[in-house]
Formats: C-alpha cells, sequence, structure tokens
C-alpha cells in the first residue's frame, strides 16, 4: 500500500501526506527539520518521528541552524536525556554535527537550499553519494525520503494522488527538471 493509500485520514500521516510531503521547500529551517526528522526516523516507524516532531522542535530551537551548530556537550547532554525526542547518542550526534557541516557549506553556498539547488538534478545514487561525502548517518533511505518530502526527487505522490496535482502548480523542482528534459527522472 502507498502513502497516498494509508496517510489520508490519519490524524498524523494524512496532514503531513496533504500539506508537506513532496511539496518544495526553500527554507533552510524547514530543510534542516526534515533532515533532523529522516535521520531519527532510520529503524523506527514514520508514526513515531511525527507523533515526536513537536519534541524536536523544541530541543533543537526551532531547527535554526546556527544555534544547533554551536550546541556542545552540555546541550548534547540535555538532548540525550530528553524523553520527548528519540535518544540515541549517534542520532543525536549526527544532527549537531550536521549543522556544522550545514554553517560550513555557506562558504560556497549562502544557503542550504541553494547547495541543494546547485547540486539538482542528479540521480538518487549521485544524491546518496553526495550527502554521504557531506553529511554523517546519511544512508540510501534517508537521503532518498529527505529528497522526496523536499520536492528534489519524483515520487512522493502517484499521479492519481489529488495532492500530486497540486504539487505540479507548485513546480518542485524535480518536475521543473522533467519539463527541462532531464532523463533522469520521470514525470
Amino acid at each position: 500500500m502507498s502513502y497516498c493509500d494509508a496517510a489520508p485520514g490519519h490524524p498524523w500521516h494524512g496532514p503531513y501526506h496533504d500539506q508537506e510531503y513532496g511539496f518544495p521547500v526553500d527554507d533552510d529551517a524547514v530543510l534542516f527539520e526534515r533532515l533532523v526528522l529522516e535521520i531519527n526516523q532510520a529503524g523506527l516507524s514514520w508514526l513515531t518521528v511525527l507523533k515526536k516532531r513537536a519534541a524536536f522542535f523544541a530541543a533543537f530551537d526551532g531547527f535554526e541552524i546556527d544555534r544547533v551548530a554551536g550546541y556542545g556537550e552540555t546541550e548534547r547532554a540535555r538532548l540525550l536525556g530528553d524523553a520527548g525526542i528519540i535518544r540515541n547518542r549517534l542520532k543525536v550526534d549526527a544532527v549537531i554535527d550536521n549543522a556544522r557541516r550545514l554553517v560550513a557549506l555557506r562558504r560556497d553556498h549562502p544557503t542550504f537550499a541553494a547547495w541543494l539547488a546547485a547540486h539538482h538534478p542528479r540521480p538518487k545514487a549521485d544524491w546518496v553519494a553526495l550527502f554521504r561525502r557531506e553529511f554523517r548517518f546519511m544512508g540510501g533511505e534517508i537521503v532518498g525520503e529527505f529528497l522526496l518530502s523536499t520536492g528534489y526527487l519524483p515520487g512522493a505522490h502517484r499521479p492519481s494522488c489529488p495532492v500530486y496535482r497540486r504539487l505540479e502548480s507548485l513546480a518542485p523542482p524535480w518536475l521543473v527538471a522533467v519539463q527541462a528534459g532531464y532523463a533522469g527522472y520521470e514525470a
């Protein structure tokens, strides 16, 4: 069963499916949030992460990249003791380190969104290789879902899904690439 079949009407999945999943994102805090959520979903259900989303927002200072990049041992210990989030040392360390890496990327790109745009389009395998070079805790599923959820890869919604039509009008990056003749994605 696809997400387009299972999510509508569900109290947690429904709003995410209908209003966020696959929609283009250019706000760096939202992009960072999606990356953090995907890292934390690894090995767990997406429902678990959605239910903890508000706690993640509070724990990671509204996903302000510069603030998270400045976290030290005190903040790390606070996060590992926060029962509202997923208290996995590898995931917490990856989030903090990835915030620092995003700050470093600003030497060449003013924003995370600009960095993504500069590397788009590319096949998923190339995205995964790029993310593994630049960030921590980046598996194929994490990278793929992050890119699907932010509109950089196709496939978040079936063409028969009512949300798909709304997405078309918003011109997500993957669709712009298809319309420009990029053969690596299918509409």
